[in-house]
């Protein structure tokens, strides 16, 4: 029988499943909780939030956080709150029974364990998103999912993750790519087939492109000044902007095409060994680990930097380093703390449309600036 729709599961992959008697619940690799089915007590509205477990009674659920329990759904003679306080501590698992929900055991209370963090090889802060890539392989988004950013995540192993305006492009372990989001220029439909090294595409872009196993770039999605045209030559980078992009030739030249009203297409000569380009201004890492940017100088995000740096990405309106010390220095439009790093030693960073993320150290990831959609919360650990 399916009278309520308990057979109807949602797609995607769960890491627990607990299936109730009108609902289910289960949660889903990332730590979010998605009920289905019987919902007249609201028992399918799950919380948002991270959780280690999750467990479905007959009108209730409750699950477990890393610090606190959650129970939601019918509420009979007491409220769900007195029977699991949202503070309560000592509790190691959680269950949801026939129709009121369970209490810690009294006595000495055993200190709930600190769930291992996880840990991430790879990040990309895109317009109103977040991608990055675990160490496992897997693919983690958060954010905005109003063109499906977040509900398309492909699953499998990936070796590199880009994410733009609305979309975003990942390399398969088997350098094959796979993009998803929004596809209003045909940067998801148009993805290219073959085998790839290298992506790019920045936080305000519709377009992506992307380095062949042979060295050649080939650029989809919105074409207008050129941004999307076929360059001759072998390149080992590149870095697709708001109408512009630019990309690294495997001599280390710069070279850059589409609009530039601005300059932002203006390649300067030298060698370099890394390339990001933001809105209107494009960012190199020269081979002395001195980075140059050129373009828009909007709130200064062209203006010389001191010292020497391993990386460099180039945001909306502000740019971040990574300097060899690991230390994160970050420069240009400071508004919501977007160039406010938060303390620590970082291995990679990528600044986004208004918030930007680094990897730290200890492979986990931090993020700051404007957290609306949830796009940058203070720590990601799921």
């Amino acid at each position: 029988m399916n009278n309520y729709g308990q057979s109807d599961a949602p797609s995607g992959t769960f890491a627990q499943v607990s299936a109730g008697a009108w609902h289910s619940c289960g949660l889903r690799e990332n730590g979010s909780v998605e009920c289905w089915s019987d919902d007249e007590y609201d028992q399918s509205n799950a919380p948002t939030g991270r959780y280690l477990a999750v467990s479905a009674g007959m009108r209730h659920s409750c699950a477990l956080s890393a610090t606190s329990t959650s129970c939601w759904g019918r509420r009979d003679e007491r409220p769900l709150e007195a029977i699991a306080p949202p503070t309560a501590g000592g509790v190691r698992e959680v269950s949801s029974g026939g129709g009121s929900g369970t209490t810690p055991s009294p006595g000495t209370p055993t200190p709930t364990p600190t769930p291992t963090p996880t840990t991430y090889t790879a990040v990309s802060a895109g317009g109103f998103h977040t991608c990055a890539i675990r160490s496992t392989g897997t693919l983690d988004c958060w954010g905005r999912d109003n063109h499906r950013q977040l509900t398309d995540m492909p699953t499998g192993s990936f070796t590199a993750v880009s994410a733009g305006s609305l979309h975003t492009c990942a390399l398969r372990s088997s350098g094959a790519i796979v993009c998803w989001g929004n596809d209003s220029y045909m940067q998801v439909t148009d993805t290219p087939s073959g085998t790839f090294t290298a992506l790019g595409s920045g936080p305000d872009a519709t377009h992506s492109c992307a380095v062949a196993s042979s060295g050649a770039v080939s650029c989809w999605g919105a074409s207008g000044n050129g941004r999307t045209t076929v360059q001759t030559g072998t390149f080992t980078a590149v870095s697709a902007g708001n109408a512009h992009t630019c990309g690294l030739r495997s001599t280390g030249a710069m070279h850059c095409w589409g609009s530039d009203v601005l300059g932002q297409a203006a390649a300067p000569t030298g060698t370099f060994t890394a390339v990001s380009v933001g809105q209107l201004h494009s960012c190199g890492l020269r081979s002395t680990g001195a980075i140059h940017c050129w373009g828009a100088n909007t709130n200064g995000v062209t203006d010389a930097q001191t010292g020497t740096f391993t990386a460099v990405s180039a945001g909306g309106i502000h740019n971040c380093g990574l300097r060899s010390t690991g230390a994160i220095h970050c420069w240009g439009n400071s508004g919501n703390g977007r160039t406010t790093v938060p303390a620590g030693t970082y291995t990679a960073v990528s600044a986004g449309n208004a918030h930007t993320c680094g990897i730290k150290t200890d492979g986990t990831i931090a993020c700051w600036g404007i957290n609306t959609y949830d796009r940058a919360p203070a720590t990601r650990s799921p």
